[in-house]
């Protein structure tokens, strides 16, 4: 790997701080396997790691849904993420398989003891809609949901980000480009109220396509000790309250993809049901939910959050229960985006796969008391969105009706 020399691109010629702590990848399958990217979080050998599951848990969800291709009335098949690539089960399987090497991995962030405090790192990428980047030139957002992957899933633990660094590789540097996706990513560190700290820009000739890149980025946050959010109160009754996504954020875009090759649209055609293009709707970025999240921490009664990203529903709500408890999902408590709508019907994809792919509509979802989810409700009203979409039961896995 050659990287760019400080004569050849001064203004992004970026270090990354030397490190002191440990490094983790991605979360578990249950929540992340797509687009190249490691379906896991496995913490370091090197350095002790924390559990925060609740006694038995392995961290990987025990729910299965097995979604059948059905045809359509001009007899194609129904699509499905593996389909298009992307076995949510194979991650499973090998997350399994690291569990036996370093028991404890399937949480939304790594925790690493520092004083009466956890530091709490994560560490994502934005997949496949980097194609899309390429095809609609929308390079300006791109950045935003390279932060919001990261610090979205450390803020699952209570904790506050303190700083991110991103890595920026291509085949040959196009400064004008670069500048615009390094602005978003500062624009994302501002929205989550987090320090753009440094990172790395790597040419790699004949690696990437022409006039393409990729993208990762590593989050760092701080929560003390005695004010982790970590599911083990939460009791059959508590109730879930979910937070509007603004489309598809950054899962699920090879079988996105796939869905649209079939569809015969083009990314400027409009969306159905929509005042807005294809390329729009699914380049909108990623919600971050780090100040929003926070504040409804501060007033008590959280006592679980799940990140919804790779495994939708059904994979990561689960993650954040103690065994023996599951959740029904009320399905019509909110409205689900035109865009999802227009996925499912172009690519005849059975429910049980778009919840299990897809964030259909709800990025983010907090488990609390019934106290809580009256206050944050009607607390809601003008200030923010937020709606009661279910409840935590007896049982394993999750229920819609």
């Amino acid at each position: 790997m050659t990287n760019t020399s400080a004569a050849a691109s001064a203004e992004l010629s970026r270090c990354v701080a030397a490190s002191f702590i440990p490094s983790f990848d991605k979360p578990a399958a249950a929540s992340q396997s797509p687009f190249g990217i490691s379906p896991l979080r496995r913490f370091s050998p090197r350095y002790p790691r924390l559990s925060f599951f609740p006694q038995g848990r392995s961290g990987v969800s025990s729910c299965r849904v097995i979604s059948m291709s059905k045809k359509d009335s001009d007899g194609a098949a129904g699509l499905t993420y593996k389909d298009a690539g992307v076995d949510i089960d194979a991650g499973t399987e090998l997350v399994r398989r690291i569990a036996k090497m370093a028991p404890g991995i399937g949480g939304f962030g790594g925790l690493y003891p520092l004083g009466d405090s956890y530091l709490v790192a994560g560490t994502d990428g934005v997949g496949t809609k980097l194609k899309l980047a390429f095809e609609t030139g929308i390079h300006e957002t791109i950045g935003i949901d390279l932060v919001a992957m990261s610090v979205n899933d450390i803020v699952t633990s209570g904790a506050k980000p303190l700083f991110f660094l991103d890595y920026f590789a291509t085949s040959h540097l196009d400064v004008d480009l670069a500048e615009k996706v390094i602005k978003g990513i500062v624009d994302g560190c501002q929205q989550s109220d987090c320090t753009l700290l440094g990172g790395e820009t790597a040419e790699m000739p004949d690696f990437y396509a022409k006039g393409e890149y990729d993208l990762s980025g590593f989050a760092v946050g701080i929560v003390k000790k005695d004010s982790v959010i970590d599911g083990k109160n939460i009791v059959a009754g508590d109730v879930l309250i979910g937070l509007p996504s603004s489309g598809v954020h950054s899962n699920g875009f090879s079988l996105v993809r796939r869905v649209l090759a079939r569809s015969g649209l083009s990314l400027k055609d409009q969306l159905p049901g929509a005042a807005v293009t294809l390329g729009e709707a699914l380049m909108a970025p990623t919600v971050i939910y780090v100040k929003q999240v926070l504040d409804l921490i501060s007033k008590g009664g959280v006592k679980g959050i799940a990140h919804v990203t790779g495994g939708g529903f059904t994979d990561n709500i689960p993650r954040v229960f103690p065994k023996g408890l599951g959740a029904v999902i009320y399905k019509d408590s909110w409205e689900v985006p035109a865009v999802f709508k227009w996925i499912q019907q172009a690519g005849n994809i059975e429910d049980a796969e778009m919840r299990r792919t897809f964030n259909m509509g709800i990025g983010m979802v907090l488990v609390v008391s019934q106290e809580a989810s009256l206050r944050i409700l009607e607390d809601g009203n003008g200030a923010y969105t937020a709606y009661s979409i279910g409840e935590v039961v007896t049982g394993e896995g999750v229920s819609y009706n």
